[in-house]
């Protein structure tokens, strides 16, 4: 399995989503630690089998940011976010430099411009919506997490990423 990293953008230059008809959506909105709502992040099945990442957030310290889906549908704020459990794992280990790895809900490191403005897109085929392995919307559900630093992308199981400074539980529209 691959991830397919197809724009990353800040200080909002990010290039218009293509989104197909006809797939399944889920989307989650961001919280930051304090209470906050930070944006959202947008999940799209496209007609090729892969899932269409969008993530859109505002007020996050300039920076790199770890990016991963955890594997838990929960964001309590009160507990550091760790009620959202690990990362989605997927049945790897951590990280795409890990030879074991990397985990399903491993992403690029994000970046966040100077305005503290977050716009990235990716496509990636080791998650899903509702199947498989390592399906977003399953009986525990998922939740999307930015980290206060860079993740290293070896050490497992979280890339040595710091606290968890935003938090979504991924849910199905409607």
């Amino acid at each position: 399995m691959r991830m397919i990293v197809t724009a990353l953008f800040a200080a909002g230059m990010l290039l218009p989503a293509t989104a197909q008809e006809g797939g399944s959506r889920a989307s989650a909105t961001m919280t930051t630690a304090e209470g906050g709502q930070a944006g959202t992040v947008t999940f799209q099945e496209t007609k090729s089998g892969l899932l269409h990442v969008i993530v859109e957030m505002t007020g996050l310290k300039p920076g790199p940011h770890a990016f991963h889906v955890h594997e838990k549908g929960t964001c309590d704020a009160a507990s550091g976010f760790e009620s959202a459990g690990g990362h989605l794992a997927g049945g790897k280990k951590h990280g795409v430099d890990n030879a074991d790895g990397p985990h399903a809900g491993d992403f690029p490191n994000v970046h966040v411009g100077q305005e503290g403005v977050l716009k990235a897109e990716f496509f990636t085929d080791r998650l899903s919506i509702s199947g498989g392995d390592a399906a977003l919307l399953d009986e525990d559900g998922a939740a999307v997490m930015v980290h206060a630093e860079a993740d290293d992308n070896a050490s497992d199981p979280a890339g040595e990423a710091g606290a968890r400074i935003a938090c979504g539980v991924v849910e199905q529209p409607g």
